[in-house]
C-alpha cells in the first residue's frame, strides 16, 4: 500500500505538492469514489483517475542527459523547436526535464518520470551544487569575480554566494574561461549575472550536478543513473551536501 500523493507524483503527473492540492480539489478518485483525504493509501488493484484520466504505474527512469545547444528543456514547444524529450520518443514512459538550461546552453540534465523526485532536487530550500563553464567576453578582474562569488542583485532579487574559479584567457581575443558553482535555478541566471558585471556570456555548459558529470558522453546522448546515484541524490537534497550514502 503505498499514499495516493507518491502513487500520483510517481505517475509523472505532478509532483508530491500539486498532487496533494489535486486530492483536496477533488480531482481524484479511488475506484470511482472522489478521495480527499491525504493519508489515504492505495493498492496495485485500486483503479486512480486524475481529472478522469486513469493514472499510469510506471515503473521510475531517471536519466543524465547531454542536452545539446539549440534544444529546449521541455516536452512540447510551440514553435515546433527541438524538445528535449524528442531524444526519448521510443521510451514507454513519460518522462519530463528536471528543472531546465536555456535554449542555447549545453550540458547535464535530469530526466525522470519521478513528480516526487524531481520536486524533491529543484525544491530551492536544499543546495544541490551546479557546475557551469562559461566562455565570456571580456576578462573580469578579481573585483568582479568577487561580486559573483558574493551575490550579485537582479532584477528578480540577490543571487546566492557562488564559487568562481578562472580556468583559462587569451588576451588576444579578449576573451577567457570562467568555472561557476551556484545552488539556485533561476532562469538564465549565470548569463544574468555576468551581464550585470559587463561581461556578457558566449557559450555556457553545465558540467556537474551534485557529484553526477557527463564522462563519457556526447551532445545528444544520455545514460540511465543508477539506482545507488538515485539514493546518493534524494539524500543530499534530503540531508544537505554532507549527507554520507
Amino acid at each position: 500500500m503505498e499514499r495516493l500523493q507518491k502513487v500520483i507524483a510517481r505517475s509523472g503527473i505532478a509532483s508530491r505538492r500539486k498532487a496533494e492540492q489535486l486530492i483536496l480539489d477533488g480531482k481524484v478518485t479511488v475506484n470511482g469514489q472522489v478521495v480527499t483525504e491525504l493519508g489515504t493509501k492505495v493498492s496495485d488493484e485500486d483503479k486512480v483517475e486524475v481529472n478522469g484520466i486513469p493514472v499510469e504505474r510506471e515503473e521510475p527512469i531517471y536519466i543524465l542527459f547531454y542536452k545539446p545547444r539549440g534544444v529546449i528543456s521541455s516536452v512540447k514547444d510551440e514553435k515546433g523547436r527541438k524538445v528535449v524529450t524528442d531524444y526519448f520518443r521510443d521510451f514507454e514512459q513519460r518522462i519530463f526535464p528536471v528543472g531546465r538550461l536555456d535554449y542555447d546552453t549545453s550540458g547535464l540534465l535530469i530526466l525522470t518520470n519521478d513528480g516526487d523526485f524531481a520536486n524533491l532536487l529543484m525544491h530551492p530550500r536544499y543546495e544541490i551544487d551546479k557546475v557551469y563553464v562559461a566562455k565570456v567576453k571580456g576578462i573580469p578582474g578579481r573585483k568582479e569575480l568577487k561580486q559573483l562569488e558574493q551575490g550579485i542583485m537582479l532584477e528578480d532579487g540577490m543571487t546566492k554566494p557562488a564559487k568562481v574559479k578562472m580556468l583559462s584567457l587569451d588576451k588576444r581575443k579578449k576573451t577567457c574561461i570562467i568555472e561557476i558553482t551556484i545552488h539556485e535555478g533561476r532562469n538564465r541566471q549565470i548569463r544574468r549575472m555576468f551581464d550585470k558585471i559587463g561581461y556578457p556570456v558566449l557559450k555556457l555548459k553545465r558540467e556537474r550536478y551534485a557529484f553526477l558529470d557527463l564522462k563519457g558522453l556526447n551532445p545528444g546522448a544520455f545514460r540511465e543513473i543508477t539506482p545507488h546515484e538515485v539514493k546518493r541524490l534524494r539524500a543530499l537534497a534530503q540531508h544537505g551536501k554532507h549527507a554520507r550514502v
